[in-house]
């Protein structure tokens, strides 16, 4: 007989139990063994990037392979709002998708129906091939597969902080993920994430998901930053990417040998 199984968590799970703000980290390097690695640092989640990562069906499914042993939630950024990308995405076992560049009410409503079966979406039905359902291993996968996936959608534009009242009340829509690196260039201040109209448009953000009963989460890889979210009441933060610690830390060390100062002597064995 073969194993049923049971769904895993996904981020609303992880989110509706949690008693502090999840912290978590992007993986960018389209790496499994990295994303093993990150996934065992102690993070709450793990981002999984397919927009600005070399990331494709393949890798993501070895990544989201890689991290299930470790008590951390996957969750995986297609590159587009896109009925077809969004169905490859789930079926390849996916629960927690982060969809970006989402500006109105009607987008947000896209990215619900592209992850709900009919007829309440338009995901199509390939259970029976998916690792999303275990291959049909999983009870009733069909009739319960909204329950088992969280839909965050990106507020990453001024036009979305206009509209992100009627975002939030989307149904079906778990919470939203500010993205102050684009809004700050849709704002005409690009590369000034901390500028005072980026951090108000952020607080305004969520400030109106909490309102609606639903998530905020902001990306923020300056510590004092992130933490200023958090106190503002973000639920999940992420605080950080794989290659930007690989790049910074690489840029120390050798600095450490550049700067002209005598290297220590290596250790004889």
């Amino acid at each position: 007989m073969p194993f049923r199984v049971e769904p895993d968590p996904s981020l609303k799970d992880a989110l509706k139990d949690a008693s502090r703000p999840l912290a978590g980290i992007w993986v960018c390097s389209a790496s499994p063994l990295i994303a093993e690695i990150c996934a065992g640092a102690g993070f709450d989640w793990v981002f999984i990037d397919a927009e600005h990562s070399p990331n494709d069906l393949q890798n993501i499914l070895a990544q989201l392979q890689a991290v299930r042993s470790y008590p951390v939630v996957p969750v995986v950024r297609p590159a587009v709002n896109d009925p077809v990308v969004i169905k490859q995405f789930l079926d390849l076992g996916a629960q927690s998708l982060i969809i970006p560049m989402v500006n109105d009410a009607q987008q947000a409503s896209a990215a619900v129906a592209a992850c709900q079966y009919p007829p309440k979406g338009v995901r199509g039905v390939g259970s029976a091939l998916a690792r999303s359902a275990r291959w049909n291993r999983i009870d009733g996968y069909l009739a319960r597969a909204d329950e088992t996936i969280t839909l965050m959608v990106q507020i990453e534009a001024d036009e979305a902080v206009r509209n992100v009242q009627e975002i939030v009340e989307t149904d079906g829509v778990d919470g939203i993920f500010i993205g102050p690196s684009d809004l700050a260039a849709s704002m005409g201040v690009i590369g000034q994430q901390n500028h005072p109209d980026v951090v108000a448009a952020v607080i305004t953000s969520i400030n109106a998901a909490k309102a609606a009963g639903k998530y905020a989460g902001v990306n923020a890889f300056d510590q004092n930053s992130a933490r200023k979210y958090m106190d503002a009441g973000a639920d999940f933060v992420g605080v950080g990417a794989d290659v930007a610690l690989l790049a910074r830390a690489t840029e120390a060390l050798a600095a450490s040998f550049n700067s002209g100062e005598q290297a220590p002597a290596p250790k004889s064995y």
